[in-house]
């Protein structure tokens, strides 16, 4: 190949390629960086905890040694770390609002009845607003009564449910409702849960308490409450039951020439991307 044809070839072959270069240099031209101008506090450090474990700031509720913090707590079993449901139900003795509750739990490994009749339990957030504990592995019943749903009122987004005798997990983002000075309500209550790390209610707003009788309605109450664990009358285990309470989004301070939770970029023309 003489001369001339290995410099048209080349031209050809990387002339495309230097166009492009070109053309992003031109696209990536300096500009202002956009800034909000909040005045952000540090984010606190938080040791997570190892695999399993509750995280430095939790208050600590039952580590697999004692109720001690349950009223009826002495009437549930301990053993091997785990506390096993018989009686009557237990409540917190301390009382939440807005909180990030985390439990462990596992229907009996033996499987005796159907439906409602097997493994039955649930979470009572501020003692009125059920999380359903139930074995619905392969066991059918009524939707909104199924584990995990929001008792007679929204059934889970998906049936995350291990076999019978499996530890199995709660991740319950709670964010109590508001009421006004009249007892008519602000803001109603809002749920995220985690099933076994999967989502099954996001954000969920609650139509109220749940009841077996009733409709869900509101009935103004404190803005912290104890939880209940409740006994149906199946050993149901638990361990690890831990509570945050701090879960507010930081404040930061806006810009004295802004409108709170505005801010206006200086250029966004053209911008690189310098993440």
């Amino acid at each position: 190949m003489n001369s001339f044809a290995k410099t048209y070839r080349f031209s050809r072959v990387f002339a495309p390629i230097s166009t492009v270069l070109l053309a992003s240099a031109a696209t990536f031209a300096w500009v202002d960086e956009w800034k909000s101008g909040i005045e952000w506090p540090t984010p606190p450090i938080v040791d997570a905890g190892s695999q399993g474990g509750a995280p430095a700031d939790a208050i600590v509720l039952f580590d697999g040694t004692n109720l001690s913090e349950f009223e009826g707590g002495d009437q549930w079993e301990i053993k091997d770390g785990y506390a096993v449901a018989r009686n009557n139900g237990i409540r917190s003795k301390q009382s939440f609002g807005d909180c990030q509750l985390h439990l462990e739990f596992a229907t009996p490994e033996k499987v005796e009845g159907q439906g409602q009749g097997r493994g039955n339990s649930g979470v009572y957030l501020m003692g009125r607003y059920e999380l359903q504990i139930l074995d619905s592995y392969e066991n059918e019943t009524y939707v909104d009564g199924q584990c995990g749903s929001i008792y007679k009122q929204q059934p889970p987004m998906v049936n995350a449910s291990r076999k019978p005798g499996e530890w199995q997990s709660y991740d319950i983002i709670f964010t109590a409702p508001r009421f006004d000075e009249g007892g008519g309500l602000a803001k109603p209550a809002y749920v995220t849960v985690l099933h076994n790390g999967v989502v099954i209610h996001n954000h969920y707003e609650l139509q109220g308490s749940t009841s077996y009788i009733e409709a869900p309605k509101y009935t103004r109450h404190a803005e912290k409450e104890p939880f209940s664990l409740q006994f149906h009358g199946n050993r149901v285990r638990f361990r690890n039951i831990w509570v945050r309470e701090n879960i507010h989004p930081l404040v930061g301070k806006q810009p004295d020439d802004a409108t709170p939770g505005e801010a206006t970029p200086t250029d966004m023309t053209d911008e690189p991307n310098n993440e």
